[in-house]
Protein backbone atom coordinates (compact mmCIF):
# COMPACT_ATOMS: atom_id res chain seq x y z
CA UNK A 1 0.00 0.00 0.00
CA UNK A 2 1.20 3.54 -0.67
CA UNK A 3 1.02 5.61 2.49
CA UNK A 4 1.59 9.36 2.77
CA UNK A 5 3.01 10.61 6.05
CA UNK A 6 3.52 14.17 7.26
CA UNK A 7 4.36 15.94 10.49
CA UNK A 8 5.35 19.21 12.03
CA UNK A 9 8.53 19.73 14.05
CA UNK A 10 7.00 18.32 17.25
CA UNK A 11 6.51 14.94 15.58
CA UNK A 12 9.31 14.67 13.03
CA UNK A 13 11.22 12.05 15.05
CA UNK A 14 8.11 9.87 15.36
CA UNK A 15 7.33 10.43 11.66
CA UNK A 16 10.81 9.31 10.66
CA UNK A 17 10.60 6.18 12.81
CA UNK A 18 7.13 5.31 11.49
CA UNK A 19 8.15 5.88 7.86
CA UNK A 20 11.10 3.53 8.29
CA UNK A 21 8.89 0.94 10.02
CA UNK A 22 6.22 1.18 7.28
CA UNK A 23 8.87 0.61 4.60
CA UNK A 24 10.07 -2.41 6.55
CA UNK A 25 6.49 -3.71 6.53
CA UNK A 26 6.54 -3.58 2.73
CA UNK A 27 4.65 -0.33 2.16
CA UNK A 28 5.64 2.46 -0.19
CA UNK A 29 5.93 5.68 1.81
CA UNK A 30 5.40 9.19 0.50
CA UNK A 31 7.18 11.32 3.12
CA UNK A 32 5.84 14.87 2.91
CA UNK A 33 8.07 16.26 5.67
CA UNK A 34 9.05 17.98 7.83
CA UNK A 35 12.61 16.75 8.04
CA UNK A 36 13.95 18.21 11.25
CA UNK A 37 13.30 20.02 14.52
CA UNK A 38 13.11 23.55 13.07
CA UNK A 39 9.74 25.14 13.80
CA UNK A 40 7.23 24.79 10.95
CA UNK A 41 3.50 25.34 10.57
CA UNK A 42 1.45 22.13 10.84
CA UNK A 43 -1.33 23.44 8.53
CA UNK A 44 1.11 23.39 5.60
CA UNK A 45 1.93 19.72 6.14
CA UNK A 46 -1.66 18.72 6.86
CA UNK A 47 -2.81 20.39 3.65
CA UNK A 48 -0.06 18.65 1.65
CA UNK A 49 -1.20 15.31 3.07
CA UNK A 50 -4.86 16.00 2.32
CA UNK A 51 -3.98 16.96 -1.25
CA UNK A 52 -1.87 13.80 -1.69
CA UNK A 53 -4.92 11.72 -0.72
CA UNK A 54 -7.24 13.77 -2.96
CA UNK A 55 -4.87 13.40 -5.92
CA UNK A 56 -4.52 9.62 -5.40
CA UNK A 57 -0.80 9.90 -4.66
CA UNK A 58 -1.44 7.62 -1.68
CA UNK A 59 -4.17 5.25 -0.54
CA UNK A 60 -3.89 6.12 3.16
CA UNK A 61 -2.25 8.80 5.25
CA UNK A 62 -0.68 9.31 8.66
CA UNK A 63 -0.63 12.86 10.06
CA UNK A 64 1.39 13.77 13.13
CA UNK A 65 1.89 16.84 15.27
CA UNK A 66 2.33 17.44 18.99
CA UNK A 67 -1.29 16.70 19.88
CA UNK A 68 -2.60 15.43 16.54
CA UNK A 69 -5.41 17.96 16.74
CA UNK A 70 -4.10 20.80 14.58
CA UNK A 71 -2.83 18.65 11.75
CA UNK A 72 -6.07 16.64 11.68
CA UNK A 73 -8.04 19.86 11.23
CA UNK A 74 -5.69 20.89 8.42
CA UNK A 75 -6.04 17.54 6.61
CA UNK A 76 -9.83 17.75 6.85
CA UNK A 77 -9.83 21.05 4.94
CA UNK A 78 -9.52 18.87 1.83
CA UNK A 79 -12.99 17.40 1.13
CA UNK A 80 -11.69 14.06 -0.19
CA UNK A 81 -9.70 13.48 3.00
CA UNK A 82 -11.36 12.01 6.07
CA UNK A 83 -8.87 12.29 8.90
CA UNK A 84 -9.59 10.88 12.36
CA UNK A 85 -7.59 11.65 15.47
CA UNK A 86 -6.80 8.35 17.17
CA UNK A 87 -4.92 7.37 20.31
CA UNK A 88 -5.31 3.59 20.48
CA UNK A 89 -6.10 0.72 18.11
CA UNK A 90 -9.86 0.61 18.74
CA UNK A 91 -10.35 4.21 17.60
CA UNK A 92 -8.18 3.49 14.54
CA UNK A 93 -10.31 0.45 13.66
CA UNK A 94 -13.60 2.32 14.14
CA UNK A 95 -12.32 5.27 12.08
CA UNK A 96 -11.93 2.90 9.12
CA UNK A 97 -14.91 0.64 9.75
CA UNK A 98 -17.53 3.31 10.51
CA UNK A 99 -16.16 6.51 8.97
CA UNK A 100 -14.10 5.25 6.01
CA UNK A 101 -11.22 7.40 7.26
CA UNK A 102 -8.36 7.50 4.80
CA UNK A 103 -6.02 9.35 7.17
CA UNK A 104 -5.31 8.99 10.86
CA UNK A 105 -3.74 11.65 13.03
CA UNK A 106 -1.82 11.08 16.23
CA UNK A 107 -0.10 13.26 18.79
CA UNK A 108 3.61 12.61 19.24
CA UNK A 109 3.51 14.22 22.68
CA UNK A 110 0.67 11.91 23.73
CA UNK A 111 1.54 8.44 22.44
CA UNK A 112 4.77 6.58 21.88
CA UNK A 113 6.09 4.74 18.83
CA UNK A 114 4.72 1.33 19.80
CA UNK A 115 1.18 2.63 20.32
CA UNK A 116 1.43 4.58 17.06
CA UNK A 117 2.46 1.38 15.26
CA UNK A 118 -0.45 -0.50 16.83
CA UNK A 119 -2.86 2.21 15.65
CA UNK A 120 -1.45 2.17 12.12
CA UNK A 121 -1.54 -1.63 11.99
CA UNK A 122 -5.23 -1.67 12.91
CA UNK A 123 -6.01 1.23 10.57
CA UNK A 124 -4.39 -0.49 7.58
CA UNK A 125 -5.90 -3.90 8.34
CA UNK A 126 -9.50 -2.69 8.66
CA UNK A 127 -11.90 -2.22 5.78
CA UNK A 128 -14.85 0.11 5.55
CA UNK A 129 -18.05 -1.50 6.86
CA UNK A 130 -20.27 0.13 4.23
CA UNK A 131 -23.97 -0.63 4.64
CA UNK A 132 -25.56 1.75 7.18
CA UNK A 133 -22.29 3.68 7.49
CA UNK A 134 -22.19 4.64 3.80
CA UNK A 135 -25.11 7.06 4.14
CA UNK A 136 -23.34 8.85 6.96
CA UNK A 137 -20.00 8.97 5.19
CA UNK A 138 -21.75 10.44 2.13
CA UNK A 139 -23.00 13.26 4.37
CA UNK A 140 -19.45 14.00 5.51
CA UNK A 141 -18.56 14.82 1.91
CA UNK A 142 -21.89 16.39 0.99
CA UNK A 143 -23.76 17.75 4.07
CA UNK A 144 -26.77 18.70 1.92
CA UNK A 145 -27.76 15.02 1.59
Amino acid sequence: MRIAIASDHAAWELKSALAEWLRGEGHEVLDLGTDGPASVDYPDFGLALGKAIAENQAERGVALCGSGIGISIAVNRVPQARCALVSEPLSARLAREHNDANVIAMGARLIGPEMAKACITEFLATGFGGDRHQRRVDKLTNPAL
